[in-house]
């Protein structure tokens, strides 16, 4: 019963033949193989237009090097105050961005705001060598809490963004759970929305380690090369980041995947809702769930062998825990079974 992360999930086994089959022979290397320039194309009919795509390790590196790509000296960039980027890469962002600053914006459910951005911005409004100016607005997608914001949610976002010549990024480490969620296209989740940079995973949905930075214009890529390469995140055989996402995009693999996980939570998340000992604690459409579970039935899943995490409550949008409750979150991946969710409701 793995519930602890969709990092926890292995490779997809289609990925993994697809890695063994480009593993003999000689390529060119750092992206100039005839299998790199094909994803890259590949990306480019996904998104239904003319993309540039840098393929990188980590959702981490993707995130602080799409901002690194349009940092300033005293930039600060925006995000939800609960959002990956600010709250669990270790300050690589600002690192890697030449010692930038993130601010965190308020909103239920882990989506920003968007009338708390624009108050945000407006701090930094005129520009001063003592508090700093803004530099861009991170949104993430599926959001840290696993909701997702609709089309509307992101038009709001943009707008508040573009009336300050802001760029947008996506942190996509679940986009394409998101995407199924709201069961639109990826041209119309991003830069219809109008999405400068997309950071996409592959790595919690099936992949080994594929991650991809996505510039819906490719002349905001001008300096990626030098900052992917000076950051340590060129790969030398990518072709092996490469031969993943072939297989990953294949035939809407990835995109079959995330219903498959998303299903699951589905699944999760209507069996501990007739619990008398859970609760959910927050509605999620995505591939996490949140519940509230009194701490002796969450003793009893450990023992039985359930893996998840303990989770601390979002500040001021949620009532906490009784004293002998805990609330706990559940990530469903590619590889979670029906047989393992419904071991897991029984046993709580």
């Amino acid at each position: 019963m793995h519930f602890a992360s969709d990092n926890w999930s292995g490779a997809h086994p289609r990925i993994a033949e697809n890695l063994t089959h480009h593993a003999s022979g000689f390529a060119p290397a750092y992206g100039t193989s005839d299998l790199d320039k094909a994803v890259e194309d590949r990306f480019s009919a996904i998104f239904e237009r003319e993309v540039a795509v840098f393929f990188v390790a980590t959702g981490t590196a993707a995130n602080s090097l799409a901002l690194a790509s349009v940092a300033k000296a005293g930039g600060v960039s925006f995000c939800h105050a609960d959002a990956h980027v600010n709250a669990d890469e270790g300050g690589a962002p600002e690192f890697l961005t030449g010692a930038t600053r993130l601010f965190g914006v308020e909103g239920d459910e882990g989506r920003i705001n968007p009338k708390a951005l624009e108050a945000a911005i407006s701090r930094f409004e005129p520009a001063s060598p003592h508090h700093g100016r803004a530099m861009a607005v991170t949104v993430t997608q599926a959001t840290e809490v696993g909701t997702v914001y609709s089309l509307e949610e992101l038009d709001a976002i943009a707008t508040v963004a573009k009336a300050r010549n802001l760029p947008l990024h996506m942190d996509g480490a679940r986009f394409a759970n998101a995407l199924v969620a709201l069961d639109v296209s990826p041209a119309e989740m991003t830069w219809k929305r109008g999405i400068d940079m997309l950071s996409f995973g592959g790595t919690k949905n099936g992949c080994w380690c594929a991650e991809a930075i996505v510039f819906f214009d490719p002349d905001m890529a001008a300096d990626m090369p030098f900052i992917r390469k000076r950051s340590a995140q060129l790969f030398s055989k990518s072709r092996f980041i490469s031969a993943q996402l072939e297989a990953y995009l294949d035939g809407d693999l990835w995109l079959d995947l995330a219903r498959h996980s998303n299903a699951m939570a589905d699944r999760l998340r209507a069996g501990l809702s007739q619990k008398s000992t859970t609760r959910l604690a927050w509605e999620t459409t995505a591939n996490e769930v949140f519940a509230v579970i009194e701490t002796s039935s969450a003793d009893r899943a450990r023992e039985k062998g359930a893996r998840f995490h303990p989770w601390q409550p979002p500040q001021g949008w949620l009532p906490l825990p009784e004293q002998n409750q805990t609330l706990i979150r559940l990530v469903t991946s590619f590889a979670t079974t029906e047989e393992e969710v419904d071991q897991f409701i029984e046993v709580v």
